[in-house]
C-alpha cells in the first residue's frame, strides 16, 4: 500500500498547512492508494511527507474526521472511514439556525428525499433488505411501552429503507437530515402509547407498499407519515410553548 505520494496540482501550494494535510489525504484516496478501512501513516511520518508542523497535521486530521472521511481511534491511529458514506449534520444544523429555516421546510425536504428512497426501495430492495425493513417494524410494535427503544427501531426503519433504495447518495442524505430532525425532536413527543402505535402503523404501511413493489404507493405512504409526524411535533411545540408562558 503506497502512502508516500505528495498531493498534486496547485491545491497543496495554495492551501495553508492544515489544508495541505486535507489535500494530501484526498490525493491518496483519489489515486486509490488509500481505501475504506486503511490506516493512515503515523503523524510523524505525515509531518515528514507533507512538510508541515505536527500541530497542523493534527488539526488537518480532526478536520477530516469532522467531514466523516477518517475515523481517529485512540492509541491506534487514523483510518479511512469504512462502511456506507455519511454526511455530518452539524453544518446543516448551524445553517438552519443562521437562516431561520422553518420546521415545515425541513419536513418537506425530508419527505421528498425519503419518499424517493421508498419508491426506489419498492423497485430495487432485495429479499434480505425487505426482511431488514420488516424487522424494524416488528421492533417498533414490540417496544410500544419503551419510547427510547421504539425510536431506535424508528431510526433503523428509515436507514433500512434507504439501504433498500440501493443509492448511496440518498442514504447519506437521509442519515444527515434525519440526524438533524432527531436533534430537534421534543423529548416528550410520542411518549404515549397511542402516539407510538399510530407511528408504528404508518411505518408498517410504508413497508407494505415497498413489499408490494408499489413505488408510488410507497411514496404516498411516506408523505402520509411525515404529515402525521409534522402535525404531532407542531402540536407538542405549541403545548410546550404554552406551558412555558404560563410558568413565566
Amino acid at each position: 500500500m503506497r502512502d508516500d505520494a505528495e498531493p498534486s496540482g496547485r491545491d497543496a501550494l495554495d492551501l495553508g498547512a492544515v489544508g495541505q494535510t486535507v489535500a494530501h489525504v484526498r490525493g491518496l484516496i483519489e489515486r486509490g492508494d488509500l481505501r475504506p478501512g486503511d490506516r493512515l501513516a503515523p503523524e510523524r511520518e505525515l509531518v515528514r511527507r507533507i512538510g508541515v508542523s505536527r500541530s497542523s497535521i493534527r488539526v488537518g486530521l480532526h478536520t477530516l474526521a469532522a467531514m466523516g472521511v477518517i475515523t481517529i481511534r485512540q492509541g491506534a491511529g487514523a483510518f479511512i472511514t469504512a462502511g456506507p458514506p455519511t454526511l455530518v449534520s452539524q453544518p446543516l444544523a448551524l445553517l438552519t439556525v443562521m437562516h431561520d429555516i422553518s420546521l415545515a421546510s425541513q419536513y418537506e425536504a425530508r419527505q421528498m428525499i425519503e419518499g424517493s428512497a421508498a419508491a426506489l426501495a419498492a423497485e430495487r430492495a432485495t429479499g434480505d433488505q425487505l426482511a431488514a425493513i420488516s424487522d424494524e417494524v416488528i421492533g417498533m410494535y414490540s417496544t410500544l411501552a419503551e419510547p427510547r427503544a421504539f425510536f431506535r427501531h424508528d431510526a433503523g426503519f428509515h436507514r433500512a429503507v434507504a439501504a433498500g433504495a440501493n443509492n448511496r447518495v440518498l442514504g447519506a442524505l437521509i442519515d444527515m437530515v434525519a440526524s438533524l430532525h432527531d436533534q430537534q425532536r421534543p423529548a416528550t413527543i410520542d411518549s404515549d402509547g397511542a402516539g407510538l402505535l399510530s407511528t408504528a402503523d404508518l411505518h408498517r404501511l410504508i413497508y407494505v407498499e415497498i413489499r408490494r413493489r408499489n413505488a408510488e404507493g410507497a411514496r404516498a405512504a411516506v408523505a402520509a407519515y411525515f404529515r402525521h409526524a409534522q402535525a404531532r411535533q407542531c402540536a407538542e411545540c405549541a403545548s410546550t410553548a404554552g406551558t412555558s408562558a404560563r410558568v413565566s
